[in-house]
């Protein structure tokens, strides 16, 4: 059974008019409805009905991607710098790289993309080309630290990203 939510108790403000910093059409609408509210440059909050927008989006391309035979897996969003030294793109992202460092001064970065942590994991699992093909997936949250945040939900500090990758013989 659904638990439904009249309108006069949601948790949910709309505006008349979009902030004037919002300049694409889809960012005044997001703004107006009520679906996100900005925090601070380049990170947003998901109010409630944003966030069941959101996850209806996710449930759709989940449900493709499942059909097409595509195995959903979790990759952490910190990850080792030496994943990201031996593939060379630590330098090649740069200052987009969020660095962190644990209380043992290991370093690690809040990952921009996941191609480093899931080659790793293919690289472990993968032991005969009968293994192969497999295609995996993933929702999950990214960091780039964008010297300027804009386009509304598009160029962002903080964004969920739909990736897939598909290991073949």
């Amino acid at each position: 059974m659904a638990v439904s939510t009249r309108m006069s108790r949601y948790f949910l403000k709309t505006l008349r008019e979009a902030p004037a910093e919002a300049e694409l059409p889809s960012h005044r609408l997001l703004l107006r409805a009520g679906l996100v509210m900005p925090l601070a440059a380049g990170l947003y909050c998901f109010t409630p009905l944003g966030w069941r927008a959101m996850q209806r989006v996710e449930e759709l391309v989940r449900e493709e991607m499942n059909r097409a035979g595509a195995q959903e897996l979790r990759l952490p969003a910190l990850q080792p710098v030496e994943l990201w030294e031996q593939s060379g793109r630590n330098e090649t992202f740069g200052d987009v790289l969020y660095r962190v460092s644990d209380r043992r001064e290991r370093d690690f970065v809040l990952a921009p993309t996941h191609e480093e942590a899931v080659s790793a994991l293919a690289a472990s699992q993968v032991q005969s080309y009968r293994d192969l093909p497999v295609t995996l997936y993933q929702f999950q949250q990214k960091f780039r630290d964008e010297p300027r945040p804009r386009g509304g939900l598009i160029r962002l500090r903080e964004f969920c990203m739909k990736d897939a990758y598909s290991f073949d013989p």
